[in-house]
């Protein structure tokens, strides 16, 4: 009786043993289907993703297809524009058509120029690129904005290292108050003078590092060392309506170190621009250089009232009074060395263009030795006040050496 009691007991666990390996293994069987199931689920949804993003690709590339079938009457045109210009013919004759003009030409005909030399020679030529750098360093910017635009255009197309201008980018939306097809006016007093820059020119109201500036203590050490070297040229001279600029010939250049920049002309602003300790000069004159990298460096020359400067009368005497182009003397010779004084211990700050559209980048050396002019040269000059006043330092550091 005893032994069938223990039969039935260990009959009993091995049945409850058996029942809870039946449980756990559809409990694993289950969990396992489970598992798979999630898997199978986050692989569909996967591919409903990657199927959506392969139509949006469709999409696009169908959408590209469309651009290039646009653009391919236009390129077809444009090669065969080229093809027509390839034998020079065209090129030989505007060449020598420019050379009949008496004077110099507009930068809208060197522009030309340059248009015509791509097409014939391409963008690789040398002279291509000459072309249309000497139509960017002709333009003036309040009269010539298309032009600068066009010709830095050209030059980025040409492979040439050019920061184009965010005004040549896109075109902008007329300005309130000018006509269509007008370059944005602006002036050194009114409702056009500096103080309203900011309004057509947002980087001469929100720059942070803005010329000029009141040059004045503690400084820091200069370490930069200047070395100047400009040739004698024929007159090339401008009265763009705000001053008076002497364009100059390639080969005159300062050299900051071991960097050269190449002087591209120098003007004139009454009275000096740049300050020293809150007191202006009677003048300033501002030689613009530029390396090849496209850096600016501006090298200042204050203009203190006090004897005749035979420099400045030879300038004068052959500036045009009233706005135009340049206009060539080669009979006279200039050297700018002339209006630059033998120590050129400076001062020296990061700044910006001190005219529209206040572009900044770029590096200023005001030296401290002023050059002599006199009182009637200074009144004959024929702009009353044409200096754009000082701008906040905003944390900038002054060097002097």
């Amino acid at each position: 009786m005893a032994m069938k009691k223990y039969l039935r007991l260990i009959l009993e666990i091995v049945m409850g043993l058996l029942l809870a390996g039946a449980l756990a293994f559809g409990y694993w069987s289950y969990s396992g289907k489970k598992h798979v199931m999630h898997e199978l689920t986050d692989v569909s949804e996967g591919a409903d993703e990657a199927k959506d993003e392969i139509e949006k690709l469709t999409q696009a590339l169908e959408e590209a297809k469309e651009k290039v079938e646009e653009l391919e009457p236009a390129a077809k045109q444009l090669e065969a524009l080229k093809g027509s210009f390839e034998n020079g013919v065209v090129l030989q004759d505007y060449e020598v058509f420019v050379k009949s003009l008496k004077g110099p030409i507009s930068n809208e005909r060197q522009l030309g120029l340059g248009a015509l030399r791509m097409l014939s020679k391409g963008a690789e030529d040398p002279e291509t690129v000459s072309a249309f750098q000497k139509a960017l360093e002709m333009a003036e910017w309040s009269s010539r904005v298309k032009s600068i635009c066009a010709a830095q255009n050209a030059l980025a197309a040409a492979g040439q290292k050019v920061k184009v201008l965010a005004d040549c980018a896109a075109e902008k939306p007329e300005a309130k108050g000018h006509k269509k097809g007008h370059a944005v006016h602006w002036d050194y007093a009114g409702d056009m003078g500096p103080e309203n820059w900011g309004d057509e020119f947002p980087t001469c109201g929100k720059g942070t590092k803005q010329a000029p500036l009141n040059i004045t203590g503690p400084f820091e050490k200069s370490k930069d060392v200047l070395v100047v070297n400009y040739k004698e040229g024929p007159l090339k001279i401008l009265n763009n309506g705000h001053t008076i600029q002497v364009n100059v010939e390639p080969g005159s250049t300062l050299k900051i170190n071991k960097d050269v920049y190449n002087l591209l002309q120098f003007h004139f602003h009454r009275p000096s621009e740049e300050q020293i300790d809150g007191k202006p000069m009677a003048m300033v004159a501002h030689f613009v250089h530029k390396s090849a990298e496209g850096k600016l460096a501006v090298l200042g020359v204050l203009l203190n009232e006090g004897k005749d400067n035979e420099a400045i009368k030879t300038i004068w005497d052959n500036a045009p009074k009233a706005e135009g182009p340049e206009v060539v003397f080669d009979k006279i010779k200039f050297n700018p060395g002339a209006l630059v004084p033998a120590a050129l211990t400076h001062y020296s700050y990061e700044g910006s263009l001190t005219t529209p559209p206040c572009t900044e980048g770029v590096n200023f050396y005001i030296l401290k030795t002023p050059v002599d002019i006199s009182k009637a040269q200074v009144n004959a000059f024929p702009f009353k006040r044409n200096a754009r006043p000082v701008q906040p330092l905003n944390g900038r550091k002054i060097n002097a050496n």
